[in-house]
C-alpha cells in the first residue's frame, strides 16, 4: 500500500540496505511495485530467506494492531530476521535519543532531546515530538502532529493528522486521538478522543482500526 511506496523511499535515500522484494497477504505474487516484486506472503519467508540469503525486514503497514499481528507472525517462523528501522535523511533527531527496532521516521520529522522512541513505532512526515518524550511500542504519530516536552504516548496509540498535544501530557495505551485535536489534558486507555479541546468520545478494543 501507499505506507510501503514511502518506506521504500526512505530506504532507497538511506543506502543502508537493499531491498529484494516485498511480501503481501493480499496482492498477488509478482505484481510490482516501484520497482520490486511481491515475493509472496508472509509464510513464504523461510524458503525466501534461503534462496535470497535476506538479512532483516520491515513492516510496512500503517495500522498498529495489525503491524503487531504480523511481527508475531514473522517471529513464530523463527527465522532470526533483523527488524530493521528506516529513518528518512531529512529527519532532525537529537544525539541522545533512543529509537527502537522496526521504527520508521519519516521526512521532516522531529525529535527532540532524550526523547525515547519504542519499537515498531511510525513517526509521519513533519511530525514532531519534543525533548523528554517517550512513545511506546507500536504507537503512530501521523503527518502534521506537534507533541509538547514531556509528551507520553502509549503502546498502539495513534494520533491522528494535526493533532497537538500540550507539554507533559500523557496519552493511554489503544488510544486513538482524532485528527486536528487539541490535547490538553491527560487521556486514558482503550478510548477513542477528539476535539478542540480533545474529549473523551468512546470506548475501543485494540483490534478496532484506527481510520474508522
Amino acid at each position: 500500500g501507499g505506507h510501503a511506496k514511502v518506506i521504500i523511499d526512505i530506504i532507497e535515500k538511506e543506502k543502508k540496505y537493499h531491498i529484494v522484494g516485498l511480501t503481501d497477504s493480499h496482492k498477488p505474487k509478482g505484481e510490482i511495485v516501484l520497482g520490486y516484486s511481491i515475493l509472496g506472503t508472509e509464510q513464504d519467508l523461510p524458503a525466501l530467506k534461503k534462496a535470497l540469503s535476506i538479512y532483516g525486514c520491515i513492516l510496512a503497514l500503517g495500522d498498529n494492531h495489525t503491524r503487531n499481528l504480523v511481527r508475531n507472525k514473522i517471529d513464530c517462523l523463527n527465522l532470526n530476521l533483523q527488524h530493521i528501522s528506516a529513518i528518512h535523511p531529512t529527519a532532525v533527531i537529537a544525539c541522545d535519543v533512543n529509537i527502537g527496532q522496526g521504527t520508521v521516521i519519516m521526512a521532516n520529522t522531529n525529535i527532540g532531546s532524550s526523547s525515547q522512541i519504542g519499537d515498531f513505532c511510525i513517526l509521519n512526515t513533519h511530525s514532531s515530538l519534543d525533548h523528554d518524550g517517550t512513545m511506546g511500542d507500536f504507537s503512530s504519530l501521523a503527518p502534521g502532529v506537534i507533541a509538547g516536552g514531556g509528551v507520553h504516548i502509549g503502546s498502539h496509540s495513534a494520533v491522528g493528522l494535526g493533532a497537538n498535544i500540550l507539554h507533559g501530557v500523557s496519552i493511554g495505551e489503544n488510544c486513538v486521538i482524532g485528527a486536528g485535536s487539541l490535547v490538553t489534558k491527560n487521556i486514558g486507555s482503550f478510548v477513542v478522543a477528539y476535539g478542540q479541546p480533545c474529549k473523551y468520545v468512546r470506548d475501543r478494543k485494540s483490534e478496532d482500526t484506527y481510520l474508522s
